[in-house]
């Protein structure tokens, strides 16, 4: 119970409350006449005057009911709940002043958790004053206080769902942020990988064979345009005011496009399919296109001594598996890290279609990257 007091204590206000409108304006030109017509057709209304001139003088503060919910619930209900009290030993009893129903709701919803507490003290305080004034029976003092309870019930249920929809919509946000952050790191950095490796390689033999340094420099310029055009691609989908060209994932068949042949300065890449491939999901194809290519990426870059990366994809009735692995020197002399942003990548892609990525260190030696996905995706 402690917690939950202090919980409701210091709840902060609502983000941006709606601004005034039209509708606001029309509301209180509506009620201000409508509380003149009542004092003229209600000629047995105590301190008739007195009662119209209050409740056609407090209808402008439904104008900063969202903004200053707490001090607009203050002033009616000390104005109309006590000093008539004071003043007269009765309460106003204009059917008009209906609409500060409408504060005791704002304060719920619009107000902070101290707004809350202190709102529901005036209005209980105020209550309670105009029922021993008025004498009022227990049974007749049910119906205002049922009344005020909906309207405050209401306005604490409106707030709760806008919260909820506030914080779906963060979630939403979150789950974008982290799926561009995978897309941008498997794509642009596979590329810019081996910009750097080539260019590595070109540097290395440019006094001894131009020739080998040229063809690095086509290869840097072949990765250098693959990876604007998937970051264009990403760019597209972002934009809000031209629509995104809907283009296929990557296919499992695609990861033979990162076999290649090794050299003196990155390892040979081998690449091995079976199995069945038909029907399974776009999703589950391109997921494992991105854990090989993150993987043997990593390989390429890290792999110490490596001559040799192995991709192996088998598919059977219920899953795929991919391994892959290199030669280099084993986990036990790898210096231990922690993971990266490569390696959490491959997990959550995998995690997110009810499969499994695991990393280490392999039994003989290198390192070894194993993934098992559903053909279906997640279910």
């Amino acid at each position: 119970m402690h917690g939950f007091v202090r919980s409701v204590w210091s709840e902060p206000r609502p983000p941006d409350p709606p601004v005034r409108v039209w509708r606001d304006w029309a509301l209180v030109g509506v009620l201000v006449p409508l509380a003149v017509l009542e004092g003229v057709l209600r000629p047995d209304l105590p301190w008739r005057l007195f009662a119209v001139a209050v409740t056609a003088g407090l209808a402008p503060t439904l104008l900063w009911r969202r903004t200053r919910p707490l001090a607009m619930l203050a002033i009616c209900f000390v104005v109309t709940g006590v000093i008539p009290i004071i003043a007269t030993g009765t309460t106003l009893d204009t059917y008009t002043l209906g609409y500060m129903l409408l504060l005791p709701y704002a304060v719920v919803r619009w107000g902070s958790g101290r707004e809350i507490v202190a709102g529901l003290g005036i209005m209980l305080t105020a209550a309670g004053l105009s029922v021993l004034a008025d004498h009022a029976a227990l049974p007749d003092a049910v119906g205002p206080f049922a009344v005020m309870l909906a309207t405050t019930s209401l306005g604490g249920a409106f707030r709760y769902r806008a919260g909820a929809r506030m914080r779906e919509l963060d979630q939403v946000k979150l789950l974008m942020r982290e799926q561009l952050a995978r897309d941008l790191h498997d794509t642009v950095a596979h590329h810019v990988s081996a910009m750097a490796i080539r260019a590595q390689a070109g540097l290395a033999t440019a006094a001894s064979r131009p020739d080998a340094a040229a063809e690095a420099l086509r290869v840097i310029e072949a990765e250098a345009a693959r990876a604007l055009d998937e970051m264009r691609a990403i760019v597209r989908v972002l934009r809000r005011d031209r629509p995104a060209e809907l283009t296929p994932g990557p296919r499992i068949a695609e990861i033979e496009r990162l076999a290649g042949r090794g050299g003196s300065h990155h390892p040979a890449v081998e690449v091995e399919i079976t199995g069945d491939l038909d029907g399974l999901s776009p999703s589950v194809e391109s997921a494992v296109y991105r854990i090989a290519q993150e993987a043997v990426t990593n390989a390429v870059r890290h792999a110490r001594r490596a001559t040799r990366v192995e991709v192996r994809v088998a598919a059977d009735e219920t899953a795929v598996r991919l391994c892959v692995r290199d030669d280099g020197d084993g986990g036990a002399t790898r210096p231990a890290a922690p993971p990266g942003y490569g390696l959490i990548g491959m997990s959550e892609r995998a995690n997110l279609l009810g499969g499994t990525c695991v990393a280490g260190p392999d039994r003989d030696r290198g390192w070894a990257v194993t993934a098992v996905l559903p053909r279906a995706g997640a279910t």
